[in-house]
């Protein structure tokens, strides 16, 4: 399990661009986006998939990322191409990318099956080794289930991601609107168990929660509705799909600026008051609020996040003068 300190790759915004259009490809570079996956899955028809992968690495290698995390989507173990897309993928562009995106995960041998193939790419071609992530793309309902397994399946695992157009078929759901609630479901929320199941198992193992797609892509206050439950509840980031939605992701996903000065101003706080110099106490007052170590953990969630969206703090603590 992470500790309070672990430092993540910033995932607020997660752009899915499909490998077969090379104009996308270009475009995304210049998006502010934290994360871009370019995809060889459901984006790209079948026949188009083995000239998506030649797209990719082209696109990977010749460079213009910035500071994205850059993702390749493959296909999914139970197709005739996954093998084929890590392969080519990681031969071709594997110093110029940081994650492969595993889809439709059912069960951890899945992932170790991955784990397996990237540790020999790896070192075929003198790649440090480990240094490629994968992240869990959960979409059924076997994939739930099995969600705490797959989560801490292989070190590489960094994220745990809600797919949840596959998923809603697989359990017979009765809506067509991706991420909205059912019709007939008026209390709460159907997503919540979901959500809060791959949550779980995420924060468990120290890795990161990533809520999916919405594809009402010109609804942008749905996308912020839809956004802040599971920002709400802690997920790091978002799927986007459309350049309109990456600034509403960023801004969901990220701490709010008084929200991100106080936890900086607890930590500051909490470490002057423990130390000899402060008296060296557990529990004291800050302005109207009692601090204590439970707070310092709180504040080093909301401090992780703003630093690693690049916030810059508005308010800086002082200790009282003797």
């Amino acid at each position: 399990m992470a500790d309070q300190t672990t430092t993540f790759r910033s995932r607020r915004s997660c752009l899915a661009t499909p490998g077969s259009n090379p104009r996308f490809l270009e475009k995304a570079k210049g998006l502010d986006a934290d994360q871009v996956f370019l995809d060889l899955e459901d984006s790209v028809a079948p026949i188009a998939k083995v000239d998506a992968r030649k797209n990719i690495v082209a696109a990977l290698n010749e460079g213009g990322w910035g500071s994205k995390t850059r993702v390749v989507r493959v296909n999914d173990w139970t197709t005739e191409w996954t093998y084929a897309d890590v392969i080519e993928v990681v031969s071709g562009a594997g110093a110029n990318l940081d994650c492969i995106m595993l889809p439709k995960v059912q069960t951890a041998e899945q992932v170790v099956a991955l784990d397996l193939l990237l540790t020999q790419l790896e070192k075929v071609h003198g790649l440090e080794p480990g240094r490629l992530g994968i992240e869990a793309q959960i979409e059924n309902a076997l994939g739930l289930t099995n969600v705490n397994a797959i989560a801490q399946a292989s070190p590489r695992v960094e994220t745990i991601i809600f797919g949840p157009a596959d998923f809603m078929a697989s359990i017979n759901m009765k809506s067509l609107v991706v991420g909205e609630q059912p019709p007939g479901y008026d209390v709460g929320d159907a997503y919540h168990y979901i959500l809060m199941q791959i949550l779980m198992a995420a924060r468990a193992h120290g890795k990161q929660a990533i809520d999916g797609p919405y594809l009402q892509i010109k609804d942008l206050e749905g996308f912020r509705r839809v956004a802040g439950r599971s920002a709400a509840l802690g997920f790091d980031g978002k799927w986007v799909l459309h350049p309109d939605q990456i600034a509403a992701a960023n801004e969901v996903y990220s701490p709010r600026q008084e929200d991100y000065d106080h936890s900086e101003n607890i930590l500051d706080a909490y470490d002057h008051y423990t130390s000899a110099a402060g008296g060296a106490r557990g529990a004291v007052m800050l302005g109207d609020e009692m601090i204590d170590e439970a707070s310092r953990k709180m504040a080093l969630v909301i401090s992780a996040k703003g630093r690693a969206a690049g916030m810059a703090r508005t308010d800086v603590w002082q200790p009282p003068a003797e």
